[in-house]
């Protein structure tokens, strides 16, 4: 350790020291609520300590360029079997320890980076780079720091600069300026990310107690008030908004691509689609978007508690300007549950469910299932002969709301088995008398199926009330609920599982995913991270015990519509072409990268075939079906009251008209009224 390394390290290490007995404090409350509400909760042991040791050393350098070699191996003697004692002892000194070094040596990188933005880079030098896949061993060593900067500051110039233009020719005839152009942005950059990580504690101490909660399931968290608000406030159909959508460009810039006419954003006359983010801030917050993390950007916008925010915008690469806006509470659209009708050889039914949201802050009384039911009503009127429920991308939600909604297609009689935390199992049975639409209902999942949408869609398999098509769901069939630390604490948080759901045949589709009847690719299937790939994911099993119940068709039917419907699937030029694209982006993500020698040609190349990818992906032919997509008619007398919906309605019109999933849909349940008839 240098001299300047050692002053921060001895000066830091005793300011952290105030702050570590009260982290450890909490940590040990984590573990006490842990220990007394998890449906499962291992002990705290050497397996634990390793975990989140491991974990902690992993996020707090991924890219191998801040501790040394021999720090990691000094820590991991001292530490990394002993965390699991400390911790339950109180004795909290390794964060400051841990705490004192990482920022010690974030400000030695800070040196290193300031000594590269004065020095000539030599791109002619034969360095090879590796691609790792996952996080790798730590190997920098004291003597190659400034070696290792060096070679990762040109790598990303190259890179940089390698997305200027698709000319290669034109990239190296002005090599020498684009390259000190980029330098300057990309250690500036550098530099503004060490600052954001050396001038706050919590994401150090908020990364430790969720690393410390996963290690018992992926789905147990700790939630700051803060982090609690923002994940509330994503189960809810209404909140608290600035009315606007951004988006990422290809640039990793943050762009404004949407704006509410009727929220303060617009109404604010200031704001227009296309205008870049450069900063977000609460008024005592400031996060610079080039160098703070996307969720934390995410969370401070999308936070209840951060009521007035104000955002430092540019347009058109031109003028700087703040824009402060007062959030008030809107619908939110893309959280909404809404229907159309396809007029093929029938009309059928569509409704589109987001997320199993529910008014969790009392500010309507409604919720996803009564939302569904007042869709399904509307089209019934229109007297659809079948109903498409698409669940794709529905990362779930409330449970209550999907208990509520499998009642309303299923007659009556048990629709799941739940085991809590003390072991008991209790049978869920349907909470209504009677269903709300007896037709043909075929539901679409995809890898992003999750939770609530699975616990849905696996009781409408079950009971046969409802063909599944699209691909296998995540895998995820546990309950949690968000408790606080303490009976009086406002301030700390964990969402905890308390409860594992079972299948009314007993079995259960905890990481296994909920398999759809139909198998059908979708874009980006091969990539979707299953329950399965968490490593604290709880294993799959199932009861000996099952309950009585009664399909509404008979599984014969059930199969020889699949097996016409996979036929079809399988001879369809627009899901070979799927496949085909899947297995390229399979390529790119999923598999190993052979070494590379780093050199303007070989990265540029590299660059361009992903910006290839990413083109075809934006690109994909849709082979547009032209499907007789329109509103209900109770649907088009609300667009006359409320004509500023008329523009988003038009879009998701749009999407539909193309969507090849729900036009295989309407061809089963086509299929159904034929063989019904035979």
């Amino acid at each position: 350790m240098n001299k300047i390394s050692l002053v921060i390290f001895l000066f830091t290490n005793t300011l952290f020291a105030q702050n570590s007995n009260s982290t450890c404090e909490i940590l040990f409350k984590i573990n006490t609520l842990i220990q007394a509400e998890h449906i499962n909760p291992k002990p705290v042991n050497d397996s634990l300590s390793a975990y989140v040791f491991d974990n902690l050393m992993n996020e707090l350098d991924p890219s191998r360029n801040i501790f040394y070699k021999s720090q990691i191996d000094a820590l991991s003697s001292k530490y990394r079997l002993n965390l699991d004692e400390l911790i339950l002892n109180k004795n909290c000194s390794f964060i400051s320890e841990i705490k004192a070094l990482y920022k010690a040596n974030l400000e030695r990188n800070k040196l290193v980076l300031d000594k590269i933005s004065k020095e000539n880079l030599d791109f002619n030098q034969l360095d090879t780079i590796r691609f790792k896949q996952k996080n790798f061993n730590f190997y920098l060593k004291e003597s190659e720091v400034d070696k290792v900067w060096n070679k990762k500051i040109r790598y990303e110039i190259l890179n940089d600069i390698s997305g200027k233009s698709k000319n290669l020719d034109s990239i190296k005839s002005n090599f020498t300026s684009l390259a000190l152009k980029s330098k300057k942005a990309i250690i500036d950059n550098e530099i503004c990310k060490i600052n954001a990580l050396t001038k706050s504690d919590k994401p150090f101490e908020d990364g430790l107690y969720n690393i410390f909660c996963t290690y018992f399931d992926p789905h147990t968290n700790y939630f700051s008030n803060d982090s609690k608000s923002s994940f509330v406030s994503t189960l809810s159909k209404e909140r608290l908004s600035m009315g606007l959508n951004v988006s990422l460009n290809n640039k990793n810039e943050i762009i404004v691509y949407e704006i509410d006419p009727n929220g303060p954003a617009f109404r604010s006359g200031k704001i227009k689609k296309g205008d870049q983010i450069l900063s977000v801030s609460n008024q005592k917050e400031t996060l610079q978007v080039s160098c703070s993390s996307l969720e934390s950007i995410s969370t401070l916008l999308s936070s209840e508690l951060n009521t007035s925010i104000t955002l430092t915008l540019r347009r058109n690469a031109g003028k700087i300007f703040k824009v402060t806006i007062e959030k008030q509470i809107l619908k939110d659209e893309e959280n909404a549950v809404y229907s159309f009708i396809i007029d093929k050889e029938i009309k059928i039914g569509y409704i589109k469910i987001p997320s199993f949201y529910s008014d969790f802050e009392g500010r309507s009384g409604r919720g996803c299932a009564q939302d569904v039911a007042k869709e399904t009503i509307k089209l019934m009127k229109d007297d659809i002969k079948g109903l498409v429920i698409d669940l794709t991308d529905n990362g779930g939600g409330s449970m209550e709301e999907a208990i509520k909604l499998a009642g309303l297609f299923i007659e009556s009689g048990p629709i799941s088995i739940l085991v809590d935390n003390k072991k008991r199992l209790s049978v869920i049975n349907d909470p209504y008398k009677g269903v709300i639409y007896k037709g043909p209902v075929i539901i679409i999942i995809n890898g992003n199926s999750a939770s609530a949408s699975e616990f849905f869609a696996s009781i409408m398999q079950d009971y046969n009330r409802a063909l599944l098509i699209g691909s296998t769901s995540l895998g995820k069939a546990t309950m949690q609920t968000i408790a606080p630390l303490e009976k009086n604490d406002d301030q700390n948080f964990v969402k905890i599982t308390i409860s594992k759901f079972y299948r009314i045949t007993g079995k259960s589709h905890q990481a296994v995913g909920v398999i759809p009847d139909v198998q059908i690719p979708t874009i980006y299937q091969t990539i979707f991270q299953k329950e399965s790939e968490f490593p604290t994911a709880l294993p799959n099993d199932s009861l000996n015990t099952q309950v009585r119940f009664r399909t509404y068709v008979k599984n014969s039917l059930i199969d020889e519509l699949a097996q016409k419907s996979a036929k079809r699937v399988s001879e369809d030029p627009y899901f070979n072409s799927v496949k085909a694209l899947n297995s390229k982006i399979d390529q790119t993500v999923n598999k190993p990268k052979p070494e590379m020698l780093m050199t303007i040609d070989n990265v540029f190349e590299e660059q361009n075939n992903l910006s290839n990818l990413w083109e075809e992906i934006n690109n994909f032919d849709t082979k547009d079906l032209n499907l007789n997509v329109s509103n209900s008619d109770y649907n088009k007398s609300l667009l006359i009251i409320y004509p500023s919906e008329k523009e988003y309605n038009q879009m998701q019109l749009d999407a539909l008209k193309s969507n090849h999933y729900l036009n295989e849909a309407i061809t089963i349940i086509e299929d159904f009224k034929a063989l019904k008839r035979n």
